[in-house]
């Protein structure tokens, strides 16, 4: 494995970090697989904070190829991902763009709503691994946004919604999008709420895929850097994700981080890992005297693999539950769960469901309750 070393935090370029955990042998995708899981790689995952700046993150990286090897289809499935990308979409309309590159298009759903309020917008997308319908009106470009983008193309707006927390480089992908853009167009692109995520101990916040903590003190230090200033900002939800639109001015100043980030965060950070070993301990207290073919584990993610790295007893579990079609069948990465649909539920007197889903909770046991076993029991 060909590691990435930081030798400088990310956002201060110093080395003045303070080690703070090590999730041991974590699952390096977080999707499922139809491979064998002798074939599953897994690797430590190392989180620092960064003394003078506050900002904690993963080192080492492992490289893209392997943590991008295939998508898992991340947001697109469920109705707040459907509300997320239609309010983002209609908070794009407001800045009426004309030629707009979305970096990390992924299912293509953004492009296909807002292409549905106005067609005629020139769309393109920049994505490594797409899985888009061949009617949908847009240039697609596989790849990486980074150095090696180049285009003669004149766009008016860059776009991505949950892009920026995968970064490797921040410095580097904003001063891209800063250097193809001209004084007045738009960098516009919603970001997940990672502050509010991890302070509500959310388990798809941090993780290979994220290996930042960028919260807004430190998207508003980058923009400010690369000559992007905020014009408006807006929240979905209390503890989803942010939009932002920011345009491209010569004349703003750096925004400096606050003083007070180092402690505010490592609180928050150490506060998560605490909750997390404390939940993986009581759930297996609670499904203990539950005979295992009444017991699931909803989310076949990032959800299930951090309760099963924190200690959740997978032996417990009979199936992963999960909404996804394209997971169904097939096993979790880095456990020997099968997922199924919810609805094998429906054959199960009072199943037990271990959900700890993060914002999608209530949207999930709502539909179980409702449409397929009233009787269910949530841990």
């Amino acid at each position: 494995m060909n590691y990435i070393s930081r030798e400088l935090s990310p956002f201060i370029k110093k080395d003045n970090s303070l080690f703070l955990e090590c999730y041991k042998k974590f699952p390096v995708y977080m999707g499922c697989t139809n491979d064998l899981s002798s074939q599953d790689l897994k690797e430590d995952m190392n989180w620092y904070i960064d003394k003078s700046s506050g900002f904690i993150y993963l080192n080492p990286l492992l490289p893209l190829d392997i943590v991008y090897a295939k998508s898992h289809g991340s947001g697109s499935t469920g109705r707040i991902w459907n509300e997320h990308h239609l309010e983002f979409s209609n908070f794009i309309s407001k800045f009426n763009p004309k030629t707009v590159l979305e970096i990390g298009g992924g299912h293509g759903q953004l492009a296909q709503n807002y292409l549905n309020i106005s067609p005629g917008v020139d769309w393109t997308i920049i994505e490594p691994n797409p899985s888009i319908s061949d009617s949908l009106n847009v240039t697609l470009i596989r790849g990486f946004f980074d150095k090696n983008f180049n285009t003669k193309k004149t766009y008016d707006t860059v776009v991505h919604s949950h892009v920026l927390e995968h970064l490797y480089d921040y410095d580097s992908f904003v001063s891209h999008k800063s250097n193809i853009l001209r004084e007045g167009d738009h960098l516009i692109f919603s970001v997940p709420n990672m502050e509010e995520m991890l302070k509500r101990n959310y388990t798809n916040c941090l993780n290979f895929e994220h290996p930042g903590w960028i919260t807004e003190p430190y998207i508003e230090n980058l923009l400010s850097r690369f000559q992007f200033k905020i014009i408006e900002k807006q929240y979905f939800r209390n503890d989803h994700s942010i939009f932002y639109a920011a345009k491209k001015d010569l004349s703003i100043k750096e925004i400096p981080l606050c003083k007070d980030l180092f402690t505010k965060n490592k609180h928050i950070f150490d506060s998560f890992v605490d909750s997390i070993k404390s939940q993986a301990t009581s759930i297996n207290t609670i499904i203990d005297p539950y005979d295992k073919s009444s017991v699931f584990l909803f989310g076949a993610h990032i959800f299930s693999q951090y309760l099963i790295n924190f200690g959740l007893n997978e032996n417990k579990i009979n199936n992963i539950i999960d909404n996804d079609t394209t997971k169904q069948e097939k096993r979790l990465y880095g456990t020997n769960l099968i997922c199924k649909s919810p609805h094998v539920l429906k054959h199960v007197d009072k199943p037990v469901v271990i959900l700890k889903a993060g914002v999608y909770n209530n949207e999930i046991k709502t539909d179980i309750l409702s449409n397929i076993n009233c009787e269910t029991v949530f841990i």
